[in-house]
């Protein structure tokens, strides 16, 4: 009896057609209806893992019965725990027009973790937990075969300022070489590192950012900052561009919302589950922008890998940008040379002045 995912119904229809055993297996997030006559013949399902998706009752009894363990969805939850893709940034956007912020999913999601009947809830945690793994697993799965730069930056960066206008630059350059731009999924420099990688062209890259400079800036109006991001996303970016980049971002930081110039959106409950996640997958290496205390979090966390790697070999660089933000206005340059000195990370970690050198280190690793 093996092991595995099975993530849609056409994949599970094929192999009960193959005749193969259902033993063993992980049904994650699918609609069963149109396997449940078949199912509903099998009388030994041991092993079988059924979560979450379209279940109907009867299917339920029966599963379980034949050995099977079902995780049925639960619809009072404001996420689905068992989802097998990313987040669209329309589906966490969703009644925005309508309700406005206060009444799209993503603010639920965000209630919903700061209520406290929910804090030290079992069932409440457990859900998160298995949210949580769920997406970093989507997320794996949407990252496999591409090399990732990671472009790290402060959310506080208005939509109207040239440290905007050069971080939009950087992620169009990055993408344009073939990378896949990975960002914390926040507003200020993630935004617009992800909206450069994403736009259809130059041209509409400058016509985009004159448009969301109109909007600086997501406080006080959360909705009025998404839509017009939402509406800039439809005029200059389309399917290809947008597949070149993925936000990653967390409920923690409610007050931060999602940008929207992405293909993807892998949210997370877990602030520390998300970092981890966010920067083990920056294989082809990281761009700090400058940014405070979240930032310097990230850049820590992204040295203390490099300080235990055997290795240069295993070492994508790491390049900050900004030579006095980092040596005199948050001096942390400093006690990073110093953690580096005889190691092999010394020679992996960059200080650069520009977003065009940045990306000339990262390109020519």
């Amino acid at each position: 009896m093996g092991t595995g995912e099975i993530t849609s119904s056409r994949a599970l229809r094929s192999r009960i057609a193959r005749g193969e055993s259902l033993k063993g297996l992980r049904l994650q997030d699918i609609d069963l209806r149109d396997a449940m006559p078949d199912l509903l013949t099998m009388s030994d399902l041991t092993g079988l893992v059924v979560l979450g998706g379209v279940v109907p009752d009867a299917l339920i009894a029966h599963l379980r019965a034949a050995g099977a363990l079902v995780f049925p969805p639960d619809p009072s939850l404001p996420v689905n725990p068992y989802r097998s893709r990313l987040y669209e940034p329309r589906e966490l956007y969703a009644g925005l027009a309508a309700h406005g912020y206060v009444g799209t999913p993503d603010r639920r999601a965000y209630d919903w973790l700061l209520d406290p009947a929910t804090t030290r809830d079992a069932y409440a945690t457990v859900m998160r937990a298995i949210h949580d793994d769920s997406i970093g697993d989507a997320l794996d799965e949407r990252l496999d075969g591409h090399h990732v730069v990671g472009v790290m930056g402060g959310h506080d960066e208005l939509r109207s300022s040239p440290a905007y206008a050069d971080a939009a630059g950087l992620g169009r350059t990055l993408a344009e070489a073939g990378c896949l731009v990975l960002t914390g999924g926040g507003p200020g420099a993630m935004e617009a590192a992800s909206l450069g990688g994403c736009a259809t062209d130059a041209a509409g890259l400058r016509a985009a950012l004159v448009e969301l400079a109109s909007v600086p800036s997501y406080r006080p109006d959360i909705g009025r900052w998404a839509r017009t991001g939402l509406a800039v996303r439809d005029r200059y970016t389309d399917a290809e561009h947008r597949a070149r980049v993925i936000g990653v971002p967390t409920w923690y930081y409610g007050h931060e919302p999602p940008h929207v110039f992405c293909a993807g959106i892998a949210k997370f409950f877990s602030n520390a589950l998300r970092e981890d996640t966010l920067l083990a997958r920056c294989d082809a290496g990281v761009v700090v922008l400058p940014g405070a205390a979240g930032t310097v979090q990230e850049i820590f966390q992204a040295v203390t890998r490099m300080y235990y790697a055997a290795s240069l070999a295993s070492l994508p660089p790491l390049v900050l940008v900004g030579e006095r933000q980092w040596t005199r206005d948050v001096p942390v340059w400093d006690l990073l040379t110093a953690l580096a000195a005889d190691r092999p990370m010394a020679s992996a970690v960059h200080l650069v002045d520009s977003t065009e050198a940045a990306a000339d280190v990262i390109l020519g690793a």
